[in-house]
C-alpha cells in the first residue's frame, strides 16, 4: 500500500496525479488518430429520460461508477469485486455433482469455508454479479439493443469462449480482475492496481498481436481504443 509509505494524503495526491498523467497521453494519442466519423448515438432530448434511455457522457458513468463503488464499500465492507463468485459458484456446481470442493486449500481458509458453506445470494460478490448482468441487460433493452445474435462465425465463437477462459485464470491468479484488483485497487491507494494495470495493457498488445481464429485486429485509423 503506498498509504503506509507515504500516507494517506501523499497516496491521495501521487494516485491524483498519475490519473491526471493518463488523461494527458490519452489525449495526445487521441489527437494524432483519424477514426472514422460516426453519426451521433440515439438519446432523449430531456435529461430525465436520457438518463434512462440514450447515451451517457464519460463524466456521468465515471462518476456513476465512483458511485456505485462506494456503495459497495460502505454496504458490504468490501472493495468491489467481480471474479471471486464465479470460483464460488463453479465450486457449488462441483459439489451438486458429487465433488468435494471444501478440501481444496482456498475454501479451508478461514472466512471461505463460511462463504462455501452458506448460501450463495448471501455472498455480496455474487449479489453484485447478479446486479450487474441484471442492469445491464435493463439498459440493453431500454436502448433497444436487446436481440439474439445468429449465424456467429465458429472462429469467433471459440475466440470467445478461449478468452473468457483465460481471462478467468487470470483473474484468480492476478487476485481479481479489472474491478476488485485494478480499479478498487487504485481508489485505495495500492501500488498493485498500477501494476495491474500496466501489465493489462501489455498482455492487450500482446494478444492484439498474436489475434487468430482470423479476427482482425483495429487499424491505427479506426479509433482510440
Amino acid at each position: 500500500m503506498l498509504s503506509g509509505h507515504i500516507g494517506w494524503f501523499g497516496s491521495w495526491a501521487v494516485t491524483i496525479g498519475a490519473l491526471l498523467l493518463v488523461v494527458l497521453v490519452s489525449r495526445r494519442v487521441q489527437a494524432r488518430r483519424n477514426p472514422p466519423p460516426l453519426g451521433a448515438v440515439p438519446s432523449a432530448r430531456r435529461a430525465a429520460v436520457r438518463a434512462v434511455r440514450g447515451s451517457w457522457p464519460p463524466a456521468v458513468g465515471a462518476l456513476a461508477l465512483a458511485v456505485l463503488g462506494a456503495g459497495v464499500l460502505l454496504v458490504s465492507g468490501g472493495a468491489w469485486g467481480v471474479t471471486s463468485a464465479f470460483s464460488l459458484w463453479g465450486s457449488e456446481l462441483v459439489g451438486a455433482l458429487g465433488g468435494h470442493p471444501e478440501n481444496r486449500t482456498w475454501w479451508q481458509r478461514p472466512g471461505n469455508a463460511e462463504t462455501l458453506a452458506g448460501p450463495v445470494l448471501a455472498d455480496r460478490t455474487s449479489l453484485t454479479d447478479i446486479g450487474i448482468m441484471v442492469g445491464a441487460a435493463v439498459a440493453a433493452s431500454l436502448g433497444g439493443t436487446w436481440a439474439p445474435h445468429r449465424g456467429i462465425p465458429w472462429g469467433t465463437a471459440v475466440a470467445a469462449v478461449l478468452g473468457g477462459v483465460l481471462m478467468g485464470i487470470g483473474a484468480r491468479l492476478a487476485g481479481g480482475c479489472d474491478i476488485g484488483a485494478y480499479l478498487a485497487g487504485i481508489a485505495s491507494g495500492s501500488l498493485s492496481g498500477w501494476l495491474w494495470g500496466a501489465f493489462a495493457l501489455a498482455g492487450t498488445w500482446v494478444g492484439l498481436t498474436l489475434r487468430p481464429f482470423g479476427l482482425g485486429n483495429p487499424k491505427p485509423g479506426d479509433g482510440v481504443c
